[in-house]
């Protein structure tokens, strides 16, 4: 992608790198947010154990309208297509324009704008194919109905809707009175998951 500066009120441009482990090196994405012309950027190496981005959150109060975020890839600023929308949509409200370099995307521009909508609509395609496995899960359990008073087992989709529920944001109570799981059991299941994604690196 070409550096083609978001013109705004004379705002900053700010540029935000990510890796997700110690060990990745952020020199790729310091080039192309210099290159692109980032008058302050703010870098985060995150471990298994941190996983709230702090640097991010405090570079988001930075932000204000006219302002410009630049990423090197639309996977440095959300994990999930659901977190990326809400960011955008946030950025959309408040007049700030959002680049990322390697994936050609400028919503300061007429193209840009128009990919963010195709993105919105992908994601409450991904969120309503959630919430319909999830129905289903609960649905299947409750017809399986309880033996001796005790909790079953959650199969593995319920286990993977749970979670996806709380990438999306939804809360932690929320997910526990849905699902009808306690909350050191909601724990255990995120703890696994982690662990699970570390032993993968």
């Amino acid at each position: 992608m070409k550096p083609s500066k978001a013109k705004g009120d004379g705002s900053m441009i700010f540029g935000y790198a990510r890796v997700s482990t110690k060990k990745q090196s952020l020199d790729m994405q310091l080039d192309e947010l210099k290159r692109f012309g980032c008058e302050e950027i703010v870098t985060e190496k995150e471990s298994g154990a941190k996983k709230d981005r702090v640097e991010l959150q405090s570079l988001l109060g930075k932000l204000r309208k006219g302002g410009t975020l630049v990423v090197y890839k639309l996977d440095r600023l959300g994990r999930t297509m659901h977190q990326l929308v809400n960011l955008l949509q946030e950025f959309n409200e408040k007049g700030i324009h959002f680049v990322s370099i390697k994936d050609g995307i400028d919503t300061s521009t007429t193209m840009g704008r128009f990919l963010f909508h195709i993105f919105g609509a992908m994601a409450e395609m991904e969120r309503e194919v959630i919430n319909e496995r999830v129905i289903s899960g609960v649905a299947a359990a409750k017809a399986r109905g309880r033996e001796g008073g005790r909790k079953k087992a959650h199969t593995p989709q319920q286990i993977e809707g749970m979670l996806k529920m709380i990438e999306q944001g939804e809360s932690k109570i929320s997910v526990c009175e849905m699902f009808n799981v306690s909350r050191a059991t909601l724990y255990r299941y995120i703890r696994e998951n982690e662990n699970n994604k570390t032993n993968l690196k």
